[in-house]
């Protein structure tokens, strides 16, 4: 009989202390922490064509624009790093609170977090209007938008010729933009 894993949790305060001083990223998710990974060229390019239209969009306005290295406080207990976000607070020089769109790009090693927990988790932040989960090895971008209502609808697209349209912040992209140069398997 194998022995139990003992688990050792540690406070936000403690998180946050040793994260701002650290040269490794982590995610903080109710007392647990998770070393991030490494990216390929692939993910590192199709996140840096969503940020740099959205840092030229809002640089020198009241929101930013952020990529991988700001941390996200999700919920009262969680900190995720985004691969992009935009947020219009400033609670803090080392994270943000209040996100009015998310964008991940999916890897082999958090697909199923970012399609699913992180989803779960963005989707209760009240400034969040919309995430944007894109995948990496195939044009496939998935982008779930909050209603007026407060319901949340789900779009899929997969087409190269096909417009994301991201009324948070009055920005579209066609997937050729996010895709260009990319070669898939």
């Amino acid at each position: 009989m194998g022995l139990a894993k003992v688990k050792n949790y540690i406070s936000i305060e403690d998180y946050l202390a040793a994260e701002n001083d650290g040269e490794i990223r982590h995610e903080y998710i109710y007392g647990e922490v998770y070393a991030m990974a490494g990216t390929s060229d692939v993910h590192n390019r199709i996140t840096a064509r969503f940020f740099t239209k959205l840092f030229q969009k809002f640089d020198g306005s009241n929101c930013d624009a952020f990529m991988t290295d700001m941390k996200l406080q999700a919920d009262e207990a969680t900190f995720y790093y985004p691969d992009v976000f935009v947020a219009c607070d400033n609670p803090d020089k080392y994270f943000r609170r209040e996100p009015i769109l998310v964008i991940e790009v999916l890897s082999p090693t958090t697909e199923r977090t970012d399609k699913h927990e992180k989803l779960n988790v963005y989707r209760q932040i009240p400034t969040l209007q919309e995430y944007v989960i894109v995948a990496q090895e195939k044009i496939w971008v998935e982008l779930h938008q909050k209603q007026k209502d407060g319901i949340w609808t789900r779009t899929q697209f997969t087409e190269i010729n096909e417009v994301l349209e991201l009324k948070s912040v009055d920005l579209s992209f066609t997937l050729e933009e996010v895709y260009r140069g990319i070669k898939f398997d």
